[in-house]
Parts: structure tokens; sequence; C-alpha cells
């Protein structure tokens, strides 16, 4: 089946046996996320929430681009696939532009003015350390009123009013930059927040790029989205979005903003924000909402797996033809793993120094051999304990510039990254090969006949 939209996605997952329906009511109250993050945790499906206990009748869905193999479906292609493909369709070239269409699906139910409340919305309150109910799962759909390009790209938002949200926008934002850069950089900013999309424009959203991330979206999918112009808003949003909220960014009216479980595995303190003012809430009938957990393999995975592995593998082929990155979720994107046929002692220090040069977060890098899965992290800790040499076999780089919100760095990202040679030293100690054995049929030795 071909993936247009979130439903479309669900029937591929649904088919793949990756989609858990949960027919038992949940909370929006933590017990929604916590039964989600399980699912991933213990090697189950995207859920998809078909009872809310507050009441409202909109399914919820969390989990579609959580590990590589439901990438690898959103993405159309085999698991061992997913970085090359994400390296082809990231090639600007490769980019196709969004088509603009008259008529959206979301247009078919519409609320502006004083009867808004976006109360009503089943915005989750995730973790228990979380400030309140956060869209973490909406796309920010933004534009240049200087050049006209369209910008996509992920701000957790804050339900602080039935008409408002805190938004948080860091300083390196394409879509701080389109405020700061008008005449009147504290005039209010219109954007759109599209919800339930197709799982294209979920990932590029998480990349950072100088184009339109909608052609990286028609790259995937190997055609332009499908657009339309907002009904308050002057901004081409998604035409198969399950919901979209429209509005404006007011940069000069701030408030208290979080804490939320952010991607590094603590929750972040509060920001002094500015706060945004729904102006339109739109929806498809009968929609799906979407979200994100925090602080969880999905937030990982689109925001720094899937847009960073494709970078860090070019970096490292430039040395190494055989090299194969993995940006392990469980790591919270500041690790890489890369595995080459080693052809020279010094080549892993070399292949660790151009992955942690390829992208700022990186702070560790581990280099392996060719039989070890870098997928399993029992394999790259036991390559760690019997191929290391702690006193020979690391290196580490000192004040390096790292990001700002990692725990270990100072509040400008100024920290010590960390080089690992885990790769089998034969010119050291030969030490024969690995023990293995081969996987069997255990269904053949478990059968009464």
């Amino acid at each position: 089946m071909k993936i247009h939209d979130l439903r479309s996605f669900i029937q591929v997952l649904e088919a793949a046996g990756q989609l858990v329906r949960i027919t038992k009511p949940v909370s929006l109250n933590h017990e929604l996320a916590d039964v989600a993050s399980t699912s991933v945790r213990t090697g189950g499906g995207a859920t998809l929430f078909e009872t809310i206990k507050e009441g409202c009748q909109w399914p919820i869905f969390a989990g579609g681009v959580a590990n590589q193999k439901r990438a690898a479906l959103a993405l159309g292609c085999q698991e061992a696939e997913v970085t090359e493909v994400m390296g082809r369709v990231l090639e600007p070239s490769h980019g196709l532009p969004p088509v603009r269409v008259e008529t959206a699906a979301w247009q078919a139910n519409v609320q502006t003015g004083d009867s808004l409340d976006v109360r009503e919305l089943p915005i989750p309150t995730h973790s228990r350390g979380d400030g309140g109910a956060f869209i973490t799962g909406g796309v920010i759909v933004s534009r240049d009123p200087l050049s006209g390009r369209g910008n996509l790209s992920y701000n957790r938002m804050l339900r602080t009013g039935p008409r408002n949200f805190g938004f948080n926008v860091n300083e390196w934002r394409h879509v701080r930059t389109f405020m700061e850069s008008r005449p009147d950089p504290t005039a209010p900013f219109p954007i759109a927040v599209a919800i339930g999309l197709d799982p294209a424009i979920m990932i590029a959203a998480g990349v950072r790029t100088e184009v339109d991330e909608l052609t990286i979206a028609g790259a995937i999918r190997g055609e332009g989205v499908p657009v339309c112009r907002g009904v308050t808003v002057d901004v081409d949003i998604p035409a198969e979005a399950e919901i979209v909220i429209e509005g404006l960014v007011h940069p000069n009216k701030k408030g208290g903003e979080g804490p939320l479980a952010e991607f590094h595995g603590y929750h972040g303190e509060v920001w002094q924000s500015p706060t945004f003012e729904v102006t339109a809430v739109c929806h498809r009938d009968n929609p799906i909402f979407q979200t994100i957990i925090p602080g969880w393999y999905e937030h990982v995975y689109i925001g720094n797996v899937l847009p960073r592995e494709p970078l860090l593998q070019k970096f490292v082929r430039h040395l190494n033809k055989t090299a194969v990155v993995h940006i392990p979720p469980y790591a919270n994107g500041f690790s890489a793993i890369v595995q080459i046929e080693r052809d020279n002692p010094g080549q892993p220090k070399n292949i660790a120094m151009a992955a942690m040069t390829a992208h700022i977060n990186i702070k560790q890098v581990i280099v392996v051999d060719q039989d070890i899965n870098i997928y399993d992290p029992a394999e790259v800790v036991w390559a760690l304990t019997n191929r290391v040499d702690w006193g020979k076999d690391i290196f580490i780089v000192p004040s390096s510039q790292g990001h700002e919100m990692d725990p270990t760095a100072d509040q400008r990202g100024v920290h010590t990254k960390i080089g690992i040679d885990a790769t089998y030293k034969r010119e050291r100690r030969e030490y024969g090969e690995r023990v293995t054995y081969p996987m069997v049929d255990l269904s053949r030795y478990l059968s009464k006949e």
C-alpha cells in the first residue's frame, strides 16, 4: 500500500504486525505515555489508543517512527537501506517541491473566534515531571516573509489557556530567524501546527536544512506533497493532515514554559518563551491525534538518528568505504557506533574524529569490526569489554563544542569528547575467532510429536 497520510501509514503498520490497538480506556495524564513507551521498550508496535478516559472521542497515535523497522516501513525500504535512503532524500537535488491544492481534508471542520477552546483537544501530559499538557507531535509550518521559503520544525507547545500555548523556540531555529529578520521583529508571526501526518513529513521536519523540508518529504514519496493555504494564516499546510491549529506567535509576550522530558533523558528547565495565540482549529471528520512521547525513542529517532546517520556515514566513508554508522536512540543521539573493515591500526581513531566533527552532538564514538552487530547493545558492550585496552585504545578531545542541552556540557555546550577503538588488534595478540552458535527453529524441538 502506498503511504500518503497517517491513516495509510497505520494500515501499513498493522499489515506488518507493527501496530498495537489499545481498546481499554487510558488517561491522558501519564497513563497513555506509560503504555506507549512500554510497547517500544518491549519490542511491541506503534500504539493506537481508541478510548480516552477523559471523554474525547478522538483516537491517539504514538510511536510511529520509533525504531529501524518502522522507519523502513515509513520510507518504503528495507531496514538495512534506511541510512542510504535518508542520504539520498537529503540531497537538495533530489527534492520535490510541494503542490498547491484548493481544498484540504482538515477543512471539513473549522472553528474560529470566541468559540475556540484548545482545552478540548486530547493533549497528553506525558511524564510525571512535565509542566502540563504539551503538543509534542505537531509539526510547525512557517514561511520566511523575505524569501517566501517554507519551513517545517518541531517546537514543543505547552497549553496555557483556552486559546493560548507557550511556544519554545531555540536561538538557532529557522522560525526564530524568520521572526527576527522582519522589519518589525516583535510583530505577531503567523504559523500553523499540523498534527497527524504522513511519516515522510514527520521525518522531514526533524531535519535542519536551508531548503523547504517539504521538498525532502516529496523526495521520500517520489511526488510533491499537496498543501493548502491556511484559513486564517498565509501559510501552506499539508493538505492531508488530521488536525491543524493556526495562530500567531507573539515574540515579546513571554511566559514560563516547561519543564518537559527532553531528548537527553532529563526534564528540562522552565523557559521564558513566546506565547502562541490560536486563531483557528481545523480537523478532518473523525480525526486521529498524534503525539510523540518526549524524552523517548521516537523523539530521539526523528530528531537525532534519521537525519544525522547519513551525515556521519558520508564523513567516515571518506576514510573507509566499508563504514556503516548507527546513532543508537538509547544514547540520546550523543553517541555513534561505526562498523568498519579495519585496514590500518591507526584508522579507527581517524574514523572516530571524523564522526565527531560531522555533527556537534556526537560526543562518544565507538569503532568496531564487521563481526559486531551495531544495532545490538550487548554486542557493542562485548566489544568494549574484550577488545579495548583502556590505556591504549581511547582518546579524549577536551573543550570541544557540543550541544548546550547535553547534561555533561556547560551552558555554551563545551565539554570533553571521547573516541574508543573497539576493533580486534590481531597485531597486538591473536586470540582466535569468536564463539558463535547458529540459530535454530525452536519449534522443531518443542513439538510433542
